[in-house]
This record gives structure tokens, C-alpha cells and sequence, in this order.
């Protein structure tokens, strides 16, 4: 591919051309850069192109600080500029480096990375480069060989310029093919909402999470004390069961050894499977305390390893906070995953979140939506019963729990609300008879019986989830309230595989839909939040968590809770919305 291209690097030049360009309707954008991390790098170019035209502006001819330079105030103006869609491919990577060294967020995003990973609905072996994008929709080879070359020499080569044009150039085009698909597949709505999550992501990821190197290290020798009790105490009870003796007091195993541990209880007389996973042995924890002790144990081993020293290392050395690394489409269903480290992964334990805080004269402010899935679920089933026990403002897990045992509501005890709250949630997930009895201890025969009695109680939910199971099976499909696509992919002449595809199917327009009012309500609170000290810092699923001035805390709850009431009430409409705030000086409630 043949690229004519423009290289700026004066004022003049830079306001005309910025000027010209601000007149297209769509550009292709790209920068190139001397590192990953915006901190530790330059920002060396940015691109601009309408498809025949190509810029290519070189930030360092103006200067060691860009973001205080006057004479790029044209460039951050067409950068802001909503009127003119910016094509730009993964756009956080360029979102991040023009925030970070320019000031500026991007406007008018459009992100065929998004894009492609929405049109491919779920189909896992489709790959999202900008080179595999570009092959599968227009037929086009990229050579990106030069990607890994030198962005920080003082004079680039006449190859870089021309890739770095070329790479822009390429996305007007791919920009018409893939705009024409997502109408077609009816997808532009959900597009539109990542879109404009990303500027939102973009903040986050450059704040950052303040971690607490010192609370840290606290918890995981406390952890490593714990682990060590337990262990003892587990070889203790295990020790009975292992044949061989020991001429040095009891004999000892491997507790990490699965075919050991598994000799150990059989001897002791438990009947463990061949399999010694956590699904397997957890029926069997109540009745055989050496099986409650071995989770325990592998819950804390777990800890250490997950979440021990080498979590620190993620600790960014220039601004002490760590810098995770959010996928907007993590998974089909629309939902985040994270990574570098995992946030979405820390225990609940306050022993882990006290660890995360605000800086000094900040605090932060933590947000969840209340049984989101659940208020989803009523929504879309339309169970007059359903969506009536949340508008009654009752506590939804007792008032099922009254109805599975037959009690008042203020009779429910703990342990029945706790069993009706698995059941609640099970529900969106597909939970059959066989799983639930697993989960709770209950016969075949006890499990369909509640199962029965719960669906009774809510006939048109019952009606719901077999008619959106037999609609996704029929035509492969399944959709969220946004239009976010799943294609369905099972052999079904595989009982086992139809079963799941069902389950997945019936459970992704709930979890997907929930996954849709985050990311709008992370647009929402970007926009209410310019002009405040408040700023995202991280997101767990229906979880969010702001840091602000303490002076800001109580207008910037409010702003936060208005913002994500607002952004749910867009897609549910007859099922009340709670949000749970708190103003905390850590990640705990």
C-alpha cells in the first residue's frame, strides 16, 4: 500500500494543517511512541490521515514538555473535537499517551479493536491485531515490522514515517467496512457505549490505585502464620491416615500433593473421589472436618501465592500506585477483565482492601449497584411477583427465603436468608436441580422440590428463562438490552455442550446488560466529574470506587450515585435501582 504523507514540525505548518483537518469528517489516528508505560516514555508522533491524506506530526520538535507548549493547542483542539470521528485502533493505548504528554482527551472515538471484538460476538478464535483486522475485513496485508523499531532516534527513517502514515491511512477505509457491519448486525448502539467508555478507562488506568506496601507485607505474614496453624493442624488430622511411620514423631505429607492428600482421607475413611478439587470436596466439608481443614488450608496457600510479595512489584515506581491494565470486552458477555495486576480479583476480606487507600488529604468513595442481576432479571422476565418484591422496598433474599420455607418474613433466620440467597443467584446463572443440591447438601429429590417452589412463586420468571433457553438454542443467538451480540457454537448432538450453550445463553443477556450499565455509568461520572477532584480509580463488575478531596466527598457521592442510578434507569424502567454508597478512607465499607 502506497502512502503519500506531510511531516510537521513548526507552529505555522501545524495550525494549518490542523485547521484542514478539522473540516474531515473522519480521520484515522495513531501514535508512535518510545515505550509502553505513558510515564516512562515520550509520545513521538501522532497521525492523522482522511485516507489519501496523511500528517504525521513530530512532538519532539516542539519541545521537552508538550503538554505546556502553547503552539500545540491546535492539535489537542482537533484531538478534543467531537465533530471529527477519530478511527484510532485499541484507542486507550493513544488515549492514554495524548492525555498523559498533551493534556487533552480524545474525542469522537471510534475503536476498530472494539469493533471487531463486538462483530465477532464471542467467537474465540477470531484475533483483533490491527493486521489480523484488517486482512479479515478488507483484504489488506499490513507489514508491521517496523513497530519494534526505534521511536526515539533523533531523526526517524523514511521506512518509520511511512509506516506510522501507513498505519493511519489504513483505518478510514476499515472504518467504512466495519461502520457498515455493525449496522448491519444491529450493534451500533453498543458500540456507541464502548466508544465512549474508553476515555473513562483511559483516566483510571493513568491514576491509578494507591497500595499500601507496608499494610501489605502486615497481611501476608499474618496470612503465613495462619497457613502454618492450619497446616499443622491439618497434618494432624491426616496424620491417621498415612501408612508409613516415622521414627521422628508423626509422619508428614505433602499437603500440596493432590494423589497424597487423597490416599490421607481415603485411609481416614472419607469417600473422596479420584479428584480432590474444591467443587468435588466441598459437599463433603460439613460432615468430615479434615475436609473443611483441607480448604482452609489450600484457601490460604492460594493467598500467599496470588496475593503475596510479588504483588507489590506492580507498584509503579514514579507514582506509587499501581496501574492495572482493563479489557473492556473481557469476556462475551461485555464484562471487564483486568490484569497486571487483578484487581477485580482482591478478597473481599478488609484485610486485603484496607491495604488499598486515598492519598493524604483524599478519601475515597465506594459505590455498588444492589442485586443488579437480580433487578435485571425481574426487568426482563416481567414477573409481576418479581418485580413487585423489589418495589415493595423488603429485603429480596428474605422474602424468597419466606416463600421456599414457608415463614414470615421476620421469622426467616440467617442461615434460611443465606440459602435463599445462593438459590437468587443460581437462578441467573441456570442452576439446575444437580447443582443446587451439590451447593447445598440437599438430595436430588429436596433440590427439585425448592426449585419447583421457587419457580411457583414466580410463574412468568420460570416462563422467561425456558423461552430465552429454547430462542437462543434455535437461532444461536443471545443479546443484551444495548444489541451486544453472542453466537452460539456447540455441537448439538452433545448433550452436555447444548446444556451449557443453554445455560450461557439464558445468563448472558443478564450479565451482559449488567456489564452495559457500568460502562455507561462510567461515561456518566467522566462527563459529572470534570471540574471536580474526583477520579475513577477502579471497577469490580457492579463496583466502583472514586477518589476526591475529603472537602468533595459528600457532592461527589452524590454525583456518583445520581450518575449510576441514571445510567441503570436507561435500561431498566419498571424495577426500582438502589446504589450502596460509602465514603470510606479505604477500599472497605
Amino acid at each position: 500500500m502506497e502512502v503519500f504523507f506531510e511531516l510537521i514540525g513548526d507552529a505555522e505548518s501545524l495550525r494549518t494543517v490542523c485547521e484542514q483537518l478539522s473540516k474531515e469528517p473522519v480521520l484515522g489516528f495513531d501514535t508512535e511512541t518510545t515505550e509502553l508505560d505513558p510515564y516512562l516514555g515520550e509520545l513521538r508522533l501522532v497521525q492523522f490521515s482522511t485516507g489519501k491524506r496523511s500528517v504525521i506530526i513530530d512532538i519532539r520538535r516542539f519541545g521537552s514538555d508538550p503538554r505546556a507548549n502553547r503552539d500545540l493547542e491546535p492539535l489537542r483542539e482537533l484531538i478534543e473535537s467531537e465533530r471529527t470521528v477519530k478511527v484510532a485502533h485499541n484507542s486507550k493505548f493513544d488515549a492514554k499517551w495524548v492525555r498523559h504528554h498533551l493534556g487533552c482527551e480524545v474525542g469522537g472515538i471510534f475503536d476498530s479493536y472494539l469493533a471487531s471484538q463486538l462483530i465477532a460476538a464471542g467467537e474465540s478464535d477470531r484475533r483483533h491485531s490491527l493486521a489480523d483486522v484488517v486482512q479479515f475485513f478488507i483484504g489488506t496485508e499490513l507489514d508491521k515490522t517496523q513497530q519494534v523499531s526505534d521511536w526515539s532516534a533523533d531523526e526517524l527513517s523514511q521506512l518509520q514515517l511511512e509506516y506510522a502514515a501507513r498505519d493511519a491511512a489504513i483505518l478510514v477505509p476499515l472504518y467504512t467496512q466495519l461502520k457498515e457491519r455493525l449496522e448491519a448486525d444491529g450493534l451500533t448502539r453498543v458500540a456507541e457505549l464502548e466508544f465512549n467508555a474508553v476515555m473513562p478507562v483511559t483516566d483510571m488506568e493513568l491514576t491509578g490505585f494507591y497500595l499500601d506496601a507496608a499494610r501489605w507485607r502486615e497481611n501476608i505474614e499474618a496470612i503465613r502464620q495462619e497457613r502454618d496453624r492450619v497446616a499443622d493442624e491439618l497434618q494432624e488430622m491426616l496424620s491417621a491416615g498415612v501408612s508409613q511411620s516415622s521414627l521422628f514423631g508423626r509422619p508428614e505429607i505433602n499437603l500440596d500433593s493432590q494423589a497424597q492428600v487423597h490416599d490421607a482421607l481415603s485411609n481416614l475413611g472419607i469417600p473422596v473421589p479420584e479428584s480432590t478439587r474444591a467443587s468435588v470436596l466441598e459437599p463433603l466439608a460439613e460432615e468430615h472436618p479434615p475436609v473443611a481443614k483441607l480448604l482452609e488450608y489450600r484457601g490460604l496457600q492460594k493467598s500467599l501465592t496470588s496475593f503475596g510479595e510479588n504483588f507489590l512489584e506492580f507498584i509503579h515506581p514514579k507514582t506509587g500506585r499501581v496501574h492495572s491494565d482493563f479489557r473492556q470486552i473481557g469476556a462475551p458477555t461485555g464484562r471487564f477483565s483486568c490484569s497486571n495486576p487483578n484487581l477485580q480479583q482482591i478478597p473481599h476480606e478488609t484485610a486485603y482492601r484496607r491495604c488499598f487507600h486515598a492519598g493524604a488529604g483524599k478519601t475515597l468513595i465506594v459505590a455498588d449497584y444492589s442485586q443488579i442481576e437480580l433487578r435485571i432479571l425481574a426487568e426482563f422476565s416481567g414477573d409481576t411477583n418479581f418485580i413487585g418484591a423489589f418495589q415493595s422496598g423488603v429485603d429480596f433474599h428474605a422474602a424468597a427465603a419466606a416463600q421456599v420455607f414457608n415463614v414470615r418474613a421476620e421469622d426467616v433466620s440467617p442461615d434460611q436468608r443465606s440459602f435463599a440467597k445462593r438459590l437468587n443467584f443460581g437462578v441467573v446463572y441456570g442452576l439446575g436441580a444437580a447443582r443446587f443440591a451439590a451447593m447445598t447438601g440437599l438430595s436430588q429429590a429436596e433440590a427439585e422440590g425448592t426449585l419447583r417452589k421457587y419457580f411457583a412463586t414466580y410463574p412468568d420468571l420460570d416462563g422467561y428463562l425456558r423461552k430465552s433457553g429454547d430462542s437462543a438454542l434455535r437461532t444461536r443467538l443471545a443479546r443484551t438490552a444495548s444489541g451486544r451480540l453472542l453466537k452460539l457454537r456447540y455441537d448439538e448432538n452433545d448433550r452436555a455442550a447444548a446444556g451449557a450453550a443453554r445455560r450461557f445463553a439464558t445468563n448472558m443477556p443478564i450479565q451482559g446488560t449488567s456489564a452495559d450499565i457500568l460502562k455507561r455509568a462510567l461515561r456518566l461520572i467522566h462527563d459529572e466529574l470534570r471540574g471536580t477532584s474526583g477520579k475513577l480509580v477502579n471497577i469490580v463488575h457492579d463496583e466502583i470506587v472514586l477518589e476526591c478531596d475529603e472537602a468533595d466527598s459528600t457532592s461527589v457521592s452524590e454525583k456518583l450515585k445520581t450518575a449510576m442510578v441514571s445510567a441503570a434507569r436507561e435500561f431498566v424502567k419498571a424495577v426500582p435501582i438502589d446504589v450502596d454508597v460509602a465514603i470510606s478512607p479505604d477500599w472497605t465499607k
